[in-house]
């Protein structure tokens, strides 16, 4: 800081630099309160995108199990039954009968679920008694928890 021409500080005048000239500028606090600012506005960010994210996650769950449901359809209406596992819709039977009659490949072979977890199925249903159960473990990647996603009513 320097004094004014009466050797007195006032703020009013401008800051007077070393030859008189008036100095812009922003002070710590100024500073330092525009950087919270910013930081709290982009944790709110952080938020909104990541709920965002999950829910992207559970649609691209949802359409793939869509899909491997009509494949799993198409397969029993092949072979009159249900697969007694995945692999059966990619892989061809041996069995020259079976073979005959199968109609595959009825999907590409699955990759992992959004969350990096195999896809489940069990061909004799606990959650669809008469017939298929296909899902994902969802989010926590555990198997029978509420976030499970898969081919049943919630």
């Amino acid at each position: 800081m320097y004094p004014n021409r009466e050797g007195r500080l006032n703020r009013s005048d401008g800051w007077q630099g070393p030859l008189g000239k008036s100095v812009a500028g922003f002070t710590l606090i100024e500073v330092l309160l525009v950087l919270i600012i910013l930081v709290i506005l982009g944790s709110l960010a952080v938020n909104i995108f990541t709920g965002t994210q999950d829910k992207a996650n559970i649609n691209a769950a949802t359409a793939q199990i869509g899909l491997v449901r009509s494949s799993i359809d198409r397969y029993r209406l092949d072979m009159a039954r249900y697969p007694a596992k995945l692999e059966d819709l990619w892989v061809e039977p041996s069995d020259s009968t079976e073979a005959d009659r199968w109609g595959g490949p009825y999907v590409e072979k699955l990759k992992a679920d959004p969350w990096q977890n195999d896809y489940q199925y069990m061909a004799e249903g606990k959650k669809n008694k008469d017939k298929y159960d296909f899902w994902s473990n969802g989010p926590d990647g555990k198997s029978g928890t509420d976030d499970d996603i898969g081919n049943w009513e919630k």
